[in-house]
């Protein structure tokens, strides 16, 4: 008993090994291993039949023959007959006996009777049967010709049903692509007012999270709010509180609100559907409401969940506005279906919207009410903490040097915003690399600063001797006037290196402020003036490189004169649109007289500013001329070379944004110990180019007129459209756009 238990348990197979491939999935109703049988190989099949059949079915191996052979076989009487077919072509049939004396080949058909041995393809049917009876002439056994009609069935129904299988096969197929379209069939034919919405969900989630989101801290704890709702929605309920029914995100462009959007899709843990304004424009009328209608269907079947709507201003534009339309616009009546279905009649529980624009300002009021986006949160620039957190996530991925301090790479991108910043540490990497390092070093990025704010280098441009000091001394005077003003703005760096568009450069150290006050503004335009009037001092006459120059300061003094109530003769007036509409009429809105007050006045502050700049280079004219002179023969200068010249600024003692990487510049350990292509750019102010100017301004928010005349105070929270300024406001903000003319 015991061997034979010992035997069974040898015999036992071995256990099989748990990473064996799996078997495959059994459909319902079906069996392992057999593919599902396509029903079109039937068609397949009996095509090729039918075709073999028509071509290939008929057993006719007779040969083609000239009259000179039929001719020798009537005349040796080797001919049994001749039929004539369908007065076309004559069979020739040859004795049975007679057969060999010709290479005939003798095949049996299963389909048709024994076929002739020889064909000849008769011209006329007269001729032939008149050649034929002279040729027998003299003979007993004559061979008549047999006239015969002969029907090919096959070829004719072919003929007539090919066509329309042809029609219907293209008709079928074309119908099979239409019919291939998005998520929720947008792309179908039939389907075209589908919702064109992207879905994710469980299956098809995010891994974007509040993480990868740096900065933004007061726009992240609304949203979180959203997200944590939605997790825990009886922590709210309980006190009676409703989720909010709306978020939009306002902000200039770059700052992030795709990204949050990103976020909250990767946080919530819930169905969210995204999509851009233009998904519902469509050349079909109808469709847009018809898309709108069915993305709030879809929402509402796997509620709770999100919408985010990307640049909304697509469709959400203050209607009425542009009457050259007509009466039925589009686009309007896609705003009514999207009005309707965010707050209408019907409910909409448990579906939140999440819309991004960077042009809140034009968008309807209706659609900005409560009741349908609850809350307006704003995304503006980052401020200088915010960018030294947005350069530790972009700096992650890159292999940098370990010295890299992030805090002077923050206080050197003033103005920019998250994407600009990751521009920066892209390039840089770039730059390492086509210079073969293996680490990013502080250079690198210096370089990448400098390429993105103000251009490539072409040390190659052809600039006669003439055209190159008369950059210097533009370049100097704006230094000049900069270094001896208290409120302008401290220099960097100085270059004549053409850079871009510009022939010429200088970097400053912004002081990030919230108000500006009119002494600093006045500064300002005199420093910007400081290169005309250098040209004025020197020369005795001016070229059109100061063209932006006078654009620049042009809009800032109208700017203090009729937005900001910074003039005593006008008073405390302000004619700032802060609705953004008022870029569609075409009547100012002040009087005629009015309005040459405020050009007398623009130009009086103008002029004053000029003429100051001018006394302030008169009295250092022996100074501008030794800067320009070491300015021409380094082309590059920096902040040590001017404190040899004009001595240290008092005023800038104890600034912390002058403080880069631990090093002040009133210290002995200034840039000029570093080489000459040290880029420690913060500022690129102007250009003596006639082309361009180049520029990284302090980071101000849009402000409007206090009750005191010589402050600029931030504008109030609610008025949405204030953040959003556009035109002359926009150009004295000044937040490192760049500005661009021509002579």
């Amino acid at each position: 008993m015991a061997e034979k238990e010992n035997n069974k348990e040898a015999n036992k197979k071995p256990p099989k090994p748990n990473n064996q491939p799996r078997k495959p999935l059994i459909p319902v109703g079906g069996k392992a291993g057999k593919p599902k049988f396509n029903f079109y190989w039937i068609y397949g099949i009996l095509t090729v039949l039918f075709l073999a059949l028509t071509f290939f079915g008929g057993n006719n191996t007779a040969k083609e023959s000239d009259w000179g052979e039929v001719k020798q076989m009537l005349a040796n009487g080797d001919v049994e007959k001749i039929i004539l077919v369908n007065k076309e072509f004559a069979e020739i049939y040859i004795k049975d006996d007679k057969k060999s004396n010709y290479d005939i080949k003798t095949k049996e058909s299963n389909f048709t009777e024994n076929s002739a041995d020889f064909y000849y393809q008769i011209g006329s049917i007269e001729a032939f049967e008149k050649r034929v009876q002279e040729t027998q002439k003299g003979t007993t056994d004559r061979v008549y010709i047999r006239n015969e009609k002969r029907q090919d069935w096959g070829k004719d129904i072919f003929g007539w049903i090919f066509p329309i299988v042809l029609l219907v096969g293209v008709w079928f197929f074309i119908m099979r692509m239409m019919s291939r379209g998005g998520p929720g069939g947008g792309g179908q034919i039939f389907n075209i007012g589908k919702s064109k919405a992207q879905l994710f969900d469980k299956e098809s989630s995010v891994s974007v999270n509040f993480k990868d989101v740096a900065g933004l801290e007061e726009a992240k704890v609304e949203v979180m709010e959203i997200v944590d709702f939605l997790k825990n929605p009886k922590k709210y309920t309980n006190l009676g509180g409703k989720i909010p029914k709306g978020a939009l995100l306002v902000g200039p462009p770059g700052t992030g609100k795709t990204l949050l959007a990103k976020a909250v899709a990767g946080e919530a843990k819930v169905p969210f559907f995204s999509l851009s304004g233009s998904d519902f424009v469509e050349m079909f009328v109808g469709v847009g409401a018809s898309r709108v209608r069915d993305l709030f269907k879809q929402a509402k079947e796997k509620s709770p969940c999100i919408i985010f709507i990307d640049e909304i201003d697509a469709i959400g534009r203050a209607r009425g506005k542009n009457a050259m339309t007509g009466a039925n616009d589009e686009r309007e009546n896609t705003l009514n279906q999207l009005l309707t279905e965010m707050d209408g009649f019907g409910s909409n529980a448990g579906v939140i919207i999440l819309a991004a624009t960077n042009r809140a300002d034009i968008l309807d009021t209706a659609l900005l009410r409560a009741g349908r986006f609850d809350r307006q949160i704003h995304v503006e620039l980052p401020e200088l903490i915010e960018r030294k957190q947005i350069f530790e996530v972009h700096t992650q991925p890159l292999k940098i040097d370990k010295t890299i301090n992030l805090d002077m790479l923050a206080k050197q991108t003033p103005g920019f915003s998250g994407a600009d910043i990751a521009n920066v540490c892209n390039e840089a990497a770039l730059i390492a690399a086509r210079q073969d390092k293996n680490i990013i070093q502080k250079q690198d990025f210096f370089d990448a600063i400098d390429r993105i704010v103000g251009g490539l280098e072409k040390r190659s441009k052809i600039i006669s001797q003439k055209e190159k000091e008369v950059i210097a001394f533009h370049e100097s005077g704006h230094a000049t006037i900069s270094w001896l003003l208290e409120h302008a703005h401290p220099l960097v760096k100085v270059t004549i290196v053409p850079r871009g568009k510009a022939l010429g450069a200088a970097w400053y150290v912004p002081e990030e402020r919230q108000l500006t006050t009119a002494d600093q503004m006045l500064d300002e335009m005199a420093a910007t003036l400081g290169g005309r009037a250098a040209e004025k001092i020197i020369f005795n006459k001016v070229s059109t490189g100061a063209l932006n120059d006078l654009e620049k300061v042009s809009k800032q003094a109208f700017n203090m004169v009729a937005y900001f109530g910074l003039n005593d003769k006008l008073g405390n007036v302000s004619y700032y649109d802060s609705s953004g509409q008022q870029e569609y009429q075409f009547q100012k809105p002040y009087s005629e007289k009015t309005a040459q007050l405020i050009d007398q006045e623009v130009s009086s502050l103008i002029e004053e500013s000029y003429k100051r700049a001018l006394d302030l280079l008169q009295e250092n004219k022996d100074k501008l001329t030794q800067l320009a002179k070491v300015l021409m023969t380094k082309e590059v200068i920096f902040r040590e070379d001017l404190e040899k010249i004009f001595g240290r600024r008092s005023w800038d003692e104890g600034k912390d944004h002058l403080d880069i990487n631990g090093t002040d510049f009133n210290s002995k350990e200034t840039l000029s110990k570093k080489k000459a292509k040290n880029k420690t750019s913060e500022k690129i102010d102007e250009s003596i180019d006639n082309k361009e100017e180049v520029k990284i301004a302090v980071k101000e928010k849009p402000v409007k007129a206090s009750k005191s005349k010589k402050v600029v105070s931030k504008k109030p929270k609610k008025d949405t459209a204030k953040k959003e300024t556009k035109g002359n406001i926009n150009n004295l903000a000044d937040k490192g756009s760049n500005i661009k003319s021509k002579a």
